[in-house]
Order: structure tokens, then C-alpha cells, then sequence
């Protein structure tokens, strides 16, 4: 299990764009501007057998439920490379959706130009757009991590959530998540 922490993409960056697969439906392509919410996008660079992913997955769902009807949708990502970690492959974010019943899309980067075009590093790594899709908050979902008895709270993403529905100010120390490095090819 590795520490890498989040690059920190610049704050007003503009989203990316992107069409990937979701492999729970059948690989229909799903583009950010299908996809984006109507107040605010939030993207997850994630995987399946990653532990800090593993860790907060359930409190994220959670947050997806709590957030989605004010217009707050979530994105997963997997960049992974599956030729070397299968257990990322497109078959099994199939079955770590039904099994974690994940509602919000998850979609496969195999070629991994969307996660270089975030400058993604690590797994999760957040980037939390506003309705122009202008980067406002990127880093750490909050202080919990495996092993380090820390209470699973969403808090740093309930605050970036809750100011943009707010109309208020972000936060300007926004620390950077850490996970398991990205698997690159």
C-alpha cells in the first residue's frame, strides 16, 4: 500500500473532457457533458482492489445519495492498468458496483489519457467542479485513512459540497488526498 498524494491540479482549471465506457452498462459511452450535474460534478479517480478506495467507498455511495438531489453528481474513473492488476479489469467494476451497490457511473480509462489529462496520481483522488465545470476543490475526502482509527466522515467534501450549494467561498487550504498510486501502462 503506497502513500501518493494528490497533484493538486489548479484551482479554476477547466474540466477535462471526456467519452469512456461504462462497463455496467454494457460499455455505453458516457461523456462528462451527459453526465456533469446541474449544480456541480464531482471525479473520482478509483479502482476496485485499492484499500484507501476500499476504505471510503461505503461513505461515499453515502454521500452520492445525501448529494445527487441537489444536483451534485459523482463520476468513478478507473485508469488502472488491468493487465497487471485484473482485479481492476472492466468484468470486475461490474461486480465491485453490484457488490458496494455503487449507483453513481463508473467508467474505464483504459487508454489513461483522461487520468493524465487530470493529472490524476493516486486512488481516490477528488476533483469537484462547479456548474461551468471550473475546478473548486481537489484533495482528501477527509482525515480518515486505513489504519488510522480516524472516523469516516466525507467532512472536506461536505464542506467544498456545501459552500458551492451555499454560494459561498471555498476553502483556500485544501489538502491533498492520498492513496495507492495510479497502475500506469
Amino acid at each position: 500500500m503506497s502513500n501518493t498524494p494528490s497533484n493538486m491540479l489548479a484551482l479554476g482549471t477547466k474540466a477535462p473532457d471526456f467519452k469512456l465506457p461504462n462497463p455496467s452498462k454494457n460499455n455505453e459511452l458516457q461523456s462528462l457533458e451527459s453526465l456533469k450535474g446541474k449544480k456541480g460534478t464531482l471525479v473520482v479517480f478509483m479502482c476496485n482492489h485499492c484499500p484507501f478506495v476500499l476504505h471510503i467507498i461505503d461513505k461515499l455511495e453515502e454521500l452520492y445519495e445525501d448529494y445527487k438531489s441537489q444536483g451534485i453528481e459523482f463520476i468513478g474513473i478507473n485508469s488502472n492498468d488491468v493487465e497487471r492488476y485484473p482485479a481492476d479489469s472492466p468484468e470486475m467494476m461490474v461486480d465491485f458496483v453490484d457488490e458496494r451497490n455503487i449507483k453513481f457511473p463508473y467508467l474505464y480509462d483504459e487508454s489513461q489519457d483522461v487520468a493524465k489529462a487530470f493529472d490524476a496520481a493516486c486512488t481516490p483522488d477528488f476533483y469537484f467542479f462547479d456548474e461551468n465545470l471550473s475546478l473548486i476543490y481537489r484533495g482528501q475526502m477527509d482525515d480518515s485513512r486505513p489504519g488510522n482509527q480516524k472516523e469516516i466522515t466525507g467532512e472536506d467534501l461536505v464542506v467544498a459540497f456545501e459552500n458551492l450549494l451555499a454560494g459561498a467561498e471555498q476553502e483556500e487550504f485544501q489538502r491533498p488526498s492520498l492513496g495507492c498510486n495510479i497502475k500506469w501502462k
